[in-house]
């Protein structure tokens, strides 16, 4: 089953009509198909069943609970980078034992939690960090299991701002640096090093990075095999491309696991992966609705009521989302609009330069593949309340997420009685 397709000129997810869950839903809303976020996740697990592997969710992509619980159904794990996340995570019925705790700046509080849990790993990208997890780890009289995170210094072929896996990024540890980092960690009581890890960046379309990134890492474990380390995990991140514009094409994640795969098999560790885009991008869009089509001097404007405090991506990196009309008026004649928001913000876009039918007040668009840091990162600016999320299987429609109501906006705000 296709997630989004027209038919008889009108848009569905699904088997239910977009125009439907406009009226009994409302605009914006971010909208979800259940078999392509599945299919997405069955895709790669498929490619590497050849060898023992867990698939880590990223739960920043989307951490909606009914998202990660339809995933952690499917045997999948979660890759957090914060104590929210990792909460979201248990209460979606992802287990300890399959979570992963990334990023840079872990704080003190959130490795104590995470450590209480007995989560699988964390991904340590610096001594200080490593010093105060072993600290903490001692306090509980544990042992945590980590996992050094190490910068490759592979150039990914994607946009600058989110590209990881560089000398000159915040993230990991120098390769050329980490085996003296590791013997420094190593010394510490309770820490547990068990395995390597890179991500070196999001939104990748080629295979030849990672095989690059690993490549590296194998020589890396055979240095350490001959020093005497045990490593048993070895985890590739995630940043598995999607399709945004017509001339691209999504990575090819059969090509990518016939070379990975004989990699990880020479080196006899277990693979851990930390997709999130790839499995929940194309599963959902933003449907929004035309408040006014502007005609201007230079160019013109089609106003909606979904803007960059619902989809921040354009107006981050000028990331390009595919705008389809829901509905189709093959007589219409065409125009150039450029897809603008209600935001108090001139960089407040969703597309530029787009051809479209000429549209009538209150049509209905959908921005496509939308499902990963979209409403993840949604934000209350000008005071509008964050919007509603549903979840489309076959063709039933459920509300998982509530648009936030005038009173949320001000919940937890205190006035002084000065």
């Amino acid at each position: 089953m296709k997630g989004f397709e027209y038919r008889n000129n009108s848009l569905y997810c699904e088997d239910v009509p977009l125009t439907e869950i406009a009226q009994e839903f409302g605009t914006p809303t971010y909208i979800y198909s259940y078999h392509t976020l599945i299919n997405s996740f069955n895709v790669i697990d498929s490619a590497f069943s050849d060898i023992e592997h867990l698939i880590c969710y990223s739960i920043k992509s989307n951490s909606n609970l009914t998202i990660i619980n339809a995933l952690a159904k499917e045997g999948a794990g979660a890759d957090v980078v914060s104590i929210g996340e990792l909460v979201r995570s248990l209460k979606s019925g992802i287990s300890a034992e399959k979570i992963i705790f990334a990023g840079v700046g872990k704080a003190e509080y959130e490795i104590e939690y995470a450590l209480n849990k007995d989560i699988l790993l964390f991904n340590v990208e610096s001594l200080p960090e490593a010093y105060l997890i072993n600290e903490v780890a001692k306090r509980l009289g544990k042992k945590a299991r980590i996992a050094l995170r190490v910068n490759p210094d592979v150039e990914a072929l994607t946009h600058e701002y989110i590209t990881t896996g560089k000398k000159e990024n915040k993230f990991g540890i120098d390769i050329d640096k980490s085996l003296d980092v590791i013997k420094e960690i190593t010394r510490l009581k309770n820490l547990y090093f068990c395995g390597l890890h890179f991500h070196i960046g999001s939104q990748i379309l080629t295979h030849e990075p990672y095989i690059n990134a690993m490549n590296k890492l194998k020589e890396l474990k055979s240095t350490l095999d001959k020093e005497g380390f045990e490593i048993t995990l070895i985890n590739m991140g995630g940043g598995f491309g999607i399709k945004y514009k017509e001339d691209e094409e999504p990575l090819d994640i059969k090509i990518l696991a016939q070379n990975i795969v004989p990699i990880v098999k020479e080196m006899g560790c277990t693979l851990l992966m930390e997709p999130g885009r790839f499995i929940s991008g194309p599963a959902g869009i933003l449907l929004t609705k035309l408040l006014y089509f502007k005609i201007g001097t230079t160019k013109n404007f089609a106003i909606v009521d979904g803007g960059m405090s619902e989809l921040i991506r354009p107006s981050l990196y000028s990331a390009y989302h595919e705008i389809k009309s829901v509905t189709i008026n093959p007589a219409a004649h065409k125009v150039l609009a450029e897809f603008v928001g209600p935001i108090c913000e001139s960089g407040d876009f969703l597309g530029k330069d787009r051809t479209i039918n000429m549209p009538n007040q209150g049509d209905l668009f959908a921005v496509m593949n939308g499902g990963a840091y979209g409403f993840a990162m949604c934000s209350n600016y000008n005071s509008r309340p964050k919007v509603a999320e549903v979840l489309v299987k076959d063709d039933k429609c459920y509300l998982v997420k509530e648009r936030e109501s005038l009173e949320d906006l001000m919940k937890g705000e205190i006035i002084p009685e000065f």
